[in-house]
C-alpha cells in the first residue's frame, strides 16, 4: 500500500469514480422503470420534460420511485462506507457495523422508541444514540481488557450486539399492533420512503461519508498498526476514536430508517478491495458508489420478484450477500 501523499494517481482516481458514477446513473434509470407499473425510459423522458404528462405516472415517479432510489443509495452507500472505515480500523475482513454490535444497537434504541410510542423522529434520535452507546460499550469493556486490541473490540462488539438482540426480541412481545411493522422494518425495508427522509437521508450519508473519506491517508498509516503510525506522527487514539465516532452516527441514522440490511458493510469493501486496491483513499469513496449501486439493484428485485407484494430488500442482500461473501473468501484464499 502506498502511504506517500503525492503517490495517488490524481487522473486515474477521478476516472474510476467518474466511471462508477456513471454505472450508478444508468442503474438508477433502470430501477425507476421497474414494479408493480413498469414505465418506459421514453415515459420518463416525457415526465422530465413535460410537466403535464400522465398524473399517475408522475405521481409513481416522483412521489414514489425517487424517493424509494435515493434511499437506496443513501443507505447503500452509507453502509458500505462504515463497513470500510471499521475493517480498515480493527484490520479486520470481517468487521463490520453489526458484527460490531453498531447497528444492534442503533435498532434497540429505535424499536425502544416505537415501543415507547414516539414520533419518527425520535425514532432516529434514539437509534443514533443507541449505536454510539454500543460502540462507547465496546471500547469501555475492550479497555478494561487492557490495550484497544481489535481481536478484543469483536469479541466485545458480538457479546454485545447479541445481548441488544436479545432485547430487542424481548421488546418486540410488547409492541402488539405494531409487531408487523416493526419486524418488516428490522428485516431491512426501504419501502416507507417519502421526499421529505429520502433526500436528508442522502445529503447526511454523502456528507459523513466524504468527511470519513477525508482520514483516507490516516487509515492507511492505521494499517500498519498503532505503533508504526504513531511513530509517523499520528495521535491515534484522537483519530480513531473520531473516525468511530463519524461512522456510528451514520449507522444509527441509517437504521433508523431502514432498519437491519445485512451483508453490505460486509461485502461491498471486499468487492471494492478486489477491483481498486487497498489504498483506503479510493476505497471510501469507491464503497460508497458500489454500495448504492448494489443496494438500488437489490431493492429492485424486492420489488418486482413477487409481485403485487415486495420482499423486505435486507432478505435480498442476504441472498445475494452470503453466497457471494463465501465465493470472494475462497476464491482469496486460493
Amino acid at each position: 500500500m502506498e502511504l506517500d501523499r503525492t503517490t495517488i494517481n490524481l487522473k486515474s482516481f477521478i476516472l474510476k469514480l467518474s466511471v462508477l458514477f456513471i454505472l450508478l446513473l444508468i442503474v438508477s434509470i433502470f430501477a425507476i422503470q421497474f414494479g408493480s407499473v413498469t414505465i418506459s425510459f421514453s415515459e420518463i423522458l416525457s415526465l422530465l420534460s413535460n410537466s403535464e404528462s400522465s398524473n399517475t405516472a408522475n405521481e409513481i415517479i416522483f412521489n414514489i420511485r425517487i424517493p424509494r432510489l435515493l434511499l437506496a443509495i443513501g443507505v447503500g452507500g452509507g453502509l458500505s462506507v462504515a463497513g470500510a472505515v471499521f475493517q480498515a480500523l480493527l484490520m479486520n475482513p470481517l468487521a463490520d457495523p453489526y458484527i460490531l454490535g453498531v447497528s444492534s444497537g442503533g435498532s434497540f434504541g429505535a424499536v425502544l422508541a416505537m415501543l415507547l410510542g414516539l414520533s419518527f423522529f425520535f425514532v432516529q434520535i434514539f437509534s443514533i444514540f443507541g449505536a454510539l452507546f454500543v460502540i462507547g460499550l465496546v471500547f469501555f469493556i475492550g479497555h478494561r481488557f487492557g490495550r484497544l486490541e481489535p481481536n478484543t473490540l469483536l469479541l466485545t462488539g458480538v457479546m454485545i450486539g447479541a445481548f441488544f438482540s436479545a432485547s430487542i426480541l424481548l421488546m418486540l412481545t410488547f409492541l402488539n399492533h405494531t409487531l408487523r411493522t416493526a419486524i418488516f422494518w428490522l428485516v431491512g425495508n426501504l419501502a416507507m420512503a417519502d421526499n421529505f427522509s429520502a433526500y436528508y437521508v442522502v445529503v447526511f450519508s454523502m456528507l459523513i461519508s466524504i468527511i470519513l473519506s477525508l482520514f483516507g491517508y490516516k487509515l492507511n498509516l492505521l494499517a500498519m498498526g498503532d505503533e508504526d503510525s504513531t511513530n509517523l506522527g499520528l495521535n491515534t487514539k484522537t483519530v480513531k476514536s473520531i473516525i468511530y465516532l463519524f461512522a456510528s452516527v451514520l449507522v444509527g441514522f441509517i437504521v433508523s430508517v431502514s432498519g437491519i440490511i445485512g451483508f453490505i458493510g460486509l461485502l461491498i469493501p471486499h468487492v471494492v478491495r478486489m477491483i481498486f486496491g487497498t489504498d483506503n483513499r479510493i476505497v471510501v469513496p469507491a464503497s460508497f458508489l458500489i454500495g448504492a449501486i448494489f443496494l438500488i439493484l437489490a431493492d429492485t428485485i424486492a420489488r418486482i420478484i413477487i409481485l403485487p407484494s415486495e420482499l423486505p430488500v435486507g432478505v435480498v442482500t442476504a441472498m445475494i450477500g452470503a453466497p457471494t461473501f463465501i465465493y470472494l473468501l475462497k476464491k482469496q484464499s486460493n
